[in-house]
């Protein structure tokens, strides 16, 4: 398409908007703005005309405007409630130091339109243009009430100490990527993410879910908003709940079904491991014997262990390390004295255990040693001694409820 029969043509230009799901009421609480463009036989998708670097910044800019004054002019016409999300890079966003979009966005206001509905979508490539000039822009924007999202986070994790001065509102994160990583590569990178977002208070919203398996990754990963043709494709008219493709509610009710089944099942086989050593504690005789207590402990752990060994409160190995190698448990004396309080949690694990007298089943994890996912289940022997398992990978793998 030649971008000067676009402009030429406003009146073949028209928004399709595309919902976004809620995963708390499973509503819909905005609308994507996206360009089509009538070129005499059919609706074209305007992505191409925004994303072509050689189309004047002008052209985007008077085009996205005529998209969401005709967005707006809609939502109040019908009195939908929501938010409206507008896509701008940053070329244009700074094109007049942002003048022109908050005087259009201050008239909408007077007709009754709301700043505080409006979330301004800005990609992590756009932060190779002139942050600062962006950053500053952005923060003015939220005196208003505006929001913004950050699309196609993960993108580039350089850009994590940039998210983190921006705060913006929203981190949008594309269903796609999961497919460009392996998969404890992208379970990383969700983690990273996450983390960011609460550090922040930024909402995770997920685009581009396009199957089921999509959508049960975004609930699971704490995905507060969702988009794809999974859930609605872009339509002319502003859907509502009731229109979408599928019963949300009934697809996460089965998301929720399935997490309490492998919750169950993962703290009854942690319930059956502390039983276990409840019933191997009389043979506990004090650090002085550890050694030989550790010994009784591989028999009832055969199957699921590839390693443990027991520490005092201060984090100091007091054994040695028991090591299964072909199917046979060697002693590693050279492992006590170790101190592992350094480790994340360590001190903080102790402390619960001390406390409720219960055993603790980590996150699954790599090994440092093995460089394989394990999990750690850890049981206090008294108050100041504690019994530490490693559960081999390959037994994890088998019981799919300790993948999660």
């Amino acid at each position: 398409m030649d971008p000067l029969d676009i402009v030429g043509n406003m009146d073949k230009v028209k928004p399709v908007y595309q919902p976004i799901i809620s995963a708390i009421r499973y509503d819909v609480i905005g609308y994507e703005v996206l360009g089509r463009f009538h070129d005499g036989n059919e609706w074209r998708s305007l992505g191409n005309f925004f994303q072509d670097t050689e189309v004047p910044e002008e052209f985007k800019v008077e085009v996205d405007q005529h998209l969401l004054e005709i967005a707006v002019l809609k939502m109040l016409e019908l009195n939908k409630e929501g938010n409206l999300f507008i896509n701008r890079n940053a070329k244009q966003l700074t094109l007049d130091n942002g003048d022109y979009l908050l005087e259009a966005l201050q008239k909408f206001e007077q007709k009754g339109f709301s700043m505080d509905r409006i979330v301004i979508e800005v990609t992590e490539h756009d932060f190779d243009e002139d942050f600062d000039s962006l950053s500053h822009l952005l923060q003015y924007y939220k005196t208003f009430g505006i929001k913004f999202a950050i699309d196609r986070v993960g993108a580039k994790s350089s850009n994590i100490d940039r998210i983190r001065q921006l705060e913006p509102h929203i981190l949008k994160i594309n269903t796609k990527i999961i497919r460009t990583y392996n998969a404890e590569g992208f379970q990383d990178i969700m983690y990273s993410l996450s983390m960011l977002a609460r550090r922040i208070g930024a909402a995770m919203l997920f685009e581009n879910i396009e199957v089921d398996s999509q959508l049960h990754f975004a609930w699971k990963h704490g995905g507060r908003f969702y988009q794809g043709h999974y859930l609605a494709k872009p339509k002319f008219d502003l859907a509502s709940g009731d229109s979408l493709s599928l019963n949300v509610g009934k697809e996460i009710d089965t998301y929720i079904q399935r997490e309490k089944s492998l919750v169950k099942q993962r703290l009854g086989l942690v319930l059956s491991w502390e039983q276990k050593v409840r019933e191997l504690l009389p043979k506990w005789d004090g650090p002085g014997n550890v050694d030989s207590f550790i010994e009784a402990v591989t028999n009832q752990f055969d199957e699921e262990s590839f390693r443990m060994f027991v520490c005092n409160d201060n984090g100091q190995q007091v054994s040695s390390n028991f090591r299964k190698r072909d199917e046979t448990w060697e002693p590693e004396p050279h492992k006590k004295g170790s101190n592992w309080a350094f480790r994340p949690y360590f001190l903080e694990n102790v402390m619960q255990m001390k406390t409720w007298s219960k055993g603790i089943l980590s996150d699954i994890y790599s090994d440092i040693e093995t460089r394989e996912m394990i999990r750690t289940f850890s049981y206090p022997l008294t108050d100041q001694y504690f019994l530490f398992i490693d559960i081999r990978y390959a037994f994890i793998y088998e019981h799919d409820f300790l993948l999660i």
